[in-house]
């Protein structure tokens, strides 16, 4: 009993510590902000902050829970005669779904790379001179072998 309890509570504070991670992104990229000043509705940042919560609890709730929240499956059993109708509207929530990410991601990818235009000002302010090609090196090397270990490993498998 006391592994299934400790189980329960490693698994719930990895969740939280992982989803604590993609907010901090976020936050410190300044994607929120930045999407409320180009669209002029500086007044709804609150409800932008409030549906980038929301989207990320219900990806990771759908993504865990995937085999009890099939609601497609449901929906095709109680209209069997409606199958294409069903697979069209599959379709275009589909596109949009992809539309949307692609367009998140798209925006996500220019404020990092704005992110790093801060490294050359960061690194004149604390006198670090020599060696920042390196330290940058290192980092990707470091997130590519992780990457190398992971698919070689194949820990993919084990989800």
């Amino acid at each position: 009993m006391f592994n299934y309890i400790f189980l329960a509570v490693c698994g719930a504070s990895f969740g939280l510590m992982s989803a604590a991670g993609v907010f901090t992104v976020l936050i410190v990229v300044g994607l929120v902000p930045r999407f409320a000043g180009k669209t002029h509705t500086a007044n709804k940042i609150f409800l932008y902050e409030e549906m980038v919560v929301f989207g990320t609890v219900t990806g990771c709730i759908l993504s865990i829970f995937e085999r009890y929240l099939n609601f497609g499956a449901f929906f095709a059993k109680k209209s069997a005669g409606l199958a294409g109708a069903w697979t069209i509207a599959g379709n275009i929530i589909i596109i949009m779904f992809g539309l949307f990410s692609g367009m998140f991601i798209g925006c996500l990818a220019l404020a990092i790379a704005e992110m790093l235009d801060s490294i050359p000002i960061f690194a004149r302010r604390v006198s670090f001179r020599h060696g920042i090609g390196i330290a940058v090196l290192a980092m990707a090397a470091g997130k590519m072998i992780g990457s190398l270990f992971y698919f070689f490993n194949q820990l993919y498998h084990t989800v």
